[in-house]
């Protein structure tokens, strides 16, 4: 089975996959690891993170070793990390030279201790509409602009990062706009897509919900 799930940030994406993933044994990948693999490495490497071309190099390069030695940089989920990854993403060049990686592992998933899994989850922005069209369940999952970015508030702080609440809407707003205007791959449902909002509803609500949703599947 494979399950998509796309959103805007800070939706609650990757906190219900995870969930589903461990429920119901699948496998997990977050497609938004490979931008922010990429969007981290230019910065670190000096590289200008406004051209096409070099974050296409970089992309091209990418390896899933690479990107996971590059997932323990303190920045790969922070303000800086996220921010660069919305840019790269939004590069067609890019967002090509990534997909295959991510399509192919829809072929043969595997869990984190390389067994085979019987289903996957994708967390991302386009799964449903470009990585997997074909996927037997898709979910979006949104919230408003002001809830998401609470949550990210609370998240930073937790984890020592100092940025303040006014600053982390501010860059929710610039984001999305970022990724419902690109002209590769727009955020925006599937049109079989099911749409979950969860401003008023716990995490709790939400897994009830998906549940449901694959239960009856």
């Amino acid at each position: 089975m494979i399950i998509t799930i796309d959103g805007p940030a800070s939706a609650g994406k990757g906190t219900l996959a995870k969930e589903i993933s461990s429920t119901y044994g699948f496998a997990y990948f977050d497609t938004g690891m490979v931008y922010r693999a990429v969007g981290l490495e230019m910065f670190l490497s000096g590289k200008d993170i406004s051209s096409e071309q070099e974050a296409e190099k970089v992309a091209q390069n990418l390896s899933f070793q690479k990107m996971m030695s590059l997932s323990k940089h303190p920045e790969f989920r922070g303000p800086l990390g996220g921010k660069n990854a919305s840019i790269v993403s939004a590069y067609p060049k890019v967002r090509a030279a990534l997909l295959k990686m991510q399509q192919d592992f829809a072929l043969s998933p595997v869990l984190a201790d390389g067994s085979k899994a019987s289903g996957v989850v994708y967390d991302g922005r386009d799964t449903g509409t470009i990585v997997c069209p074909n996927a037997d369940i898709k979910l979006f999952i949104t919230a408003s602009p002001e809830v998401r970015a609470e949550r990210r508030y609370k998240e930073f702080q937790s984890r020592g990062i100092n940025q303040s609440y006014e600053e982390v809407l501010k860059e929710i707003k610039a984001r999305d706009e970022r990724d419902m205007t690109r002209s590769s791959a727009p955020l925006k449902p599937a049109p079989d897509a099911i749409i979950i909002d969860t401003s008023n509803l716990s995490i709790e609500e939400v897994q009830k919900k998906v549940n449901k949703i694959i239960a009856e599947h």
